[in-house]
């Protein structure tokens, strides 16, 4: 077996979320009279959490009281429409099944809310994963990239850094595996292209869940 603890971003990592975050976005930009914005736009905005998402997506120069407002607009409405289109990406379910089987332990580590990432996990990855952590600023524990969380699973899981592998699609993810000392596998079918992840300092870019399960098990 290869690693021990596999850590896995979730939105465009293992779970397609793209089409309901870019719905409830949208709702609450056309609540509070807003332009809506196109999948594309979506798609650049997400990876630093609910709040940056919404103070992208607003028009520029909006106060921080109105975004603070779009922003409660959109997590109640998110909350009863987050699993509406959602789905585990290609393979992604065998792939779990096979790292469980194999011994390896597995996590999930999101930039999005803590209650809101426990819940889609629950709903489509039910006792898959050993642990599942989201946004805990409020607990004092910084968003990735930051490596607070990334060190609070390896406590927790009593697993070394050098044993560990953490999976993401974004350059957040990217710099989060730099800032915890992890290796790093980068997903090319989720939220960035493969030539953003490169230029990111993502060096093993991966386009299918077999290989990425190979990887981990080298």
């Amino acid at each position: 077996m290869g690693y021990k603890l596999a850590i896995f971003d979730l939105d465009g990592t293992v779970l397609d979320s793209l089409d309901d975050l870019m719905g409830s976005t949208n709702a609450a930009l056309r609540a509070h009279e807003y332009p809506e914005r196109t999948r594309q736009e979506i798609c650049q905005f997400v990876g630093n959490g609910m709040a940056r998402l919404i103070a992208r997506a607003v028009p520029v120069g909006t106060d921080d009281n109105t975004t603070a407002a779009v922003l409660a607009t959109f997590k109640a409405y998110y909350a009863d429409h987050c699993a509406e289109k959602t789905a585990p990406y290609p393979g992604i379910l065998q792939l779990l099944a096979r790292l469980r089987a194999a011994g390896v332990k597995l996590a999930v580590l999101s930039n999005k809310a803590d209650a809101a990432t426990k819940s889609l996990c629950h709903t489509y990855f039910e006792g898959a994963f050993d642990l599942v952590v989201g946004e805990r600023e409020s607990e004092g524990v910084r968003k990735k990239p930051a490596p607070d969380a990334v060190f609070a699973i390896l406590r927790e899981l009593q697993v070394d850094a050098a044993e560990a592998v953490y999976i993401g699609d974004s350059e957040v993810d990217v710099q989060t595996a730099q800032n915890a000392g992890l290796a790093l596998l980068a997903v090319t079918w989720g939220f960035r292209s493969e030539a953003v992840l490169r230029e990111s300092g993502a060096t093993v870019p991966v386009d299918n869940a077999k290989t990425l399960g190979d990887l981990i098990l080298l």
